[in-house]
């Protein structure tokens, strides 16, 4: 009962993280919508402006930092299918054969031109509305081109302008907990291997392995406010905050993605009942604490450097520990704690090779 009660909690907050997330995504599509069906209806006079607010929404809803491109790529692949369905109802007829071999030219056009799923989607759509509904509707091309471009415009306005999220909050709300968690779980990997705990590192590689989407939702929200700071003027002051995040974000997701095997090969070490030196939980605390600080630090927009002291403090007890009573598996975390340090010195804007060097420097010491 406490398992799925615990289950439970979990999802809920989760879900509330997700909703404080992209609640303002909600926002900005129904205000797109609105405002996309009121320029093609009342300031263009389309009498069907179905499309426009259609268009809005598919900016808004696409993949968050990619809405530029997909913007582009709608009215793209709009035009596209409007060019091949006409060119080709006029050489084939219409009819269902005929429906879908301009379907199928329009597809195969839009992907040989590298498009992605919006632009192919949109050729695809558009060129059977062209083939089946020319008959009834000859004056069908222009209409839609225009409600395109209605839609993907203002759905960018919107986005940009009226409505752009917070790049900070927006990073700060999903980072939070990801980095908060990818923190706790180094300490708990520390108490495990100081108490010689299996079980506990075995829960631990179970949550790290439950906490990669949470991981990747950084570098999607990053992108996002990146797209946000570029385009949008009333955002531009947070560029330098959030230039640290954008730097950091590969680099922190591959920390996380080594360290979670370092844990393995934490659970193999108490399984063999290898010795502990008392350095090596030391160490992992000191990483603990240095991610907590990288965050704080991005945040602050200052140099990351007491982040960057405790990643070298926790790479000499590593070393210390390496030069004590230690079997091969010991051997084995002590090497890849140097690998999640060398990741998390860039993740600080260290360059490569100076962090190598750091690294080794740190390890060697006494």
């Amino acid at each position: 009962m406490r398992a799925v009660v615990d289950r439970v909690r979990d999802v809920g907050r989760t879900g509330h993280r997700r909703l404080r997330t992209y609640f303002l995504v909600a926002v900005q599509a129904g205000l797109a919508a609105a405002l996309a069906w009121t320029v093609a209806r009342e300031v263009l006079g389309n009498p069907d402006p179905t499309f426009a607010p259609a268009a809005a929404v598919s900016v808004i809803a696409a993949s968050l930092g990619n809405r530029t491109r997909r913007t582009v790529e709608l009215v793209a692949g709009v035009v596209l299918g409007i060019v091949l369905g006409d060119l080709l109802v006029g050489l084939l007829g219409t009819g269902p054969w005929q429906t879908g071999v301009i379907v199928f030219l329009a597809v195969t056009a839009a992907v040989l031109v590298r498009g992605t799923g919006a632009l192919v989607t949109q050729a695809g759509g558009t060129a059977v509305l062209v083939a089946t509904l020319t008959p009834v509707s000859p004056d069908l091309e222009l209409p839609r081109t225009v409600n395109a471009l209605v839609g993907g415009v203002v759905g960018l306005l919107v986005v940009l302008v009226i409505a752009p999220l917070n790049p900070l909050r927006a990073v700060r709300r999903v980072a939070d907990p990801a980095l908060d968690r990818f923190a706790c779980q180094m300490t708990a990997s520390a108490e495990a291997l100081a108490r010689a705990d299996v079980r506990a590192a075995d829960e631990v590689l179970a949550r790290m392995r439950a906490a990669e989407a949470e991981l990747d939702q950084i570098d999607e929200m990053v992108t996002a406010a990146d797209e946000v700071v570029r385009f949008s003027p009333v955002r531009w002051r947070r560029r330098r905050a959030l230039a640290a995040y954008r730097h950091g974000a590969e680099h922190l997701d591959r920390a996380f993605r080594n360290s979670r095997g370092m844990v393995r090969r934490i659970g193999t070490t108490l399984r063999d009942r290898e010795p502990v030196p008392p350095q090596l939980p030391a160490a992992l605390e000191h990483f603990s604490e240095a991610i907590r600080l990288l965050h704080r630090e991005f945040l602050a927009a200052e140099e990351p450097v007491a982040a960057r002291e405790r990643v070298l403090r926790a790479v000499r007890d590593a070393g210390e520990a390496c030069r004590q009573d230690i079997g091969f598996s010991g051997t084995i975390v002590v090497s890849q704690l140097r690998t999640v340090a060398n990741d998390l010195l860039r993740a600080t804007g260290v360059p490569p090779d100076e962090a190598r060097r750091l690294v080794r420097r740190a390890a060697a010491a006494r």
